[in-house]
């Protein structure tokens, strides 16, 4: 697996390889990083998860590309192939009860970083900070880094871009950046609007 990041001006920087890369078109002063990041243990949680090694559940995934974006339906068929030859385990549960419980399995010297996207604006603020609390909770026992993406507002409060559909990407409620739902293009801020 590896990224392509385009820059405004045409560089490019890949970080990784294989035969899924996904690409991010970039503006401004990103860190884009110079190696993958060393992954020591993954979990997902979902209220109902699907499983990628049934195939009835990846036609359901494949239905929800958008019709005439091939590049996404190629990234999802090389996404599953990968998860079927290493699995991570996703497992069943609610982002505001459960993240403790499941993040209990993970390797006490790593850091754990929790990542959403277009999570929280379906949770109200009374969840929103009971996801908050489990965070505190977690980060009191182990070393956490929280990064979301989120619409404006949802974890941050940052103007709305003038971009349609842009969310922030948000590293322990600092904003960072201007970013697509999808991961394809990234925005980041200045040092003055963090």
């Amino acid at each position: 697996m590896g990224y392509r990041y385009l820059e405004d001006g045409g560089g490019e920087h890949v970080v990784g390889a294989g035969r899924l890369q996904l690409t991010c078109k970039i503006a401004g002063p990103v860190p884009v990083p110079a190696a993958l990041p060393q992954v020591a243990w993954r979990r997902g949680l979902d209220l109902a998860p699907l499983d990628l090694r049934d195939d009835g559940d990846v036609r359901w995934l494949e239905s929800l590309v958008w019709p005439g974006e091939a590049d996404r339906a190629e990234q999802l068929r090389a996404a599953v192939e990968i998860f079927r030859s290493e699995p991570s385990p996703v497992v069943p549960g609610d982002l505001l009860h459960d993240l403790a419980r499941v993040a209990k399995d993970a390797p006490a010297e790593a850091t754990l970083v929790v990542y959403h996207s277009a999570v929280l604006a379906y949770v109200d603020e009374a969840g929103r900070r009971r996801f908050r609390e489990q965070l505190t909770e977690l980060r009191q026992r182990r070393p956490v880094v929280w990064i979301a993406n989120e619409a404006p507002g949802v974890v941050v409060d940052v103007a709305p871009s003038d971009r349609a559909g842009a969310f922030v990407l948000a590293q322990d409620e600092v904003p960072l950046a201007f970013a697509a739902g999808h991961g394809n293009w990234l925005e980041w801020f200045d040092a003055s609007l963090r």
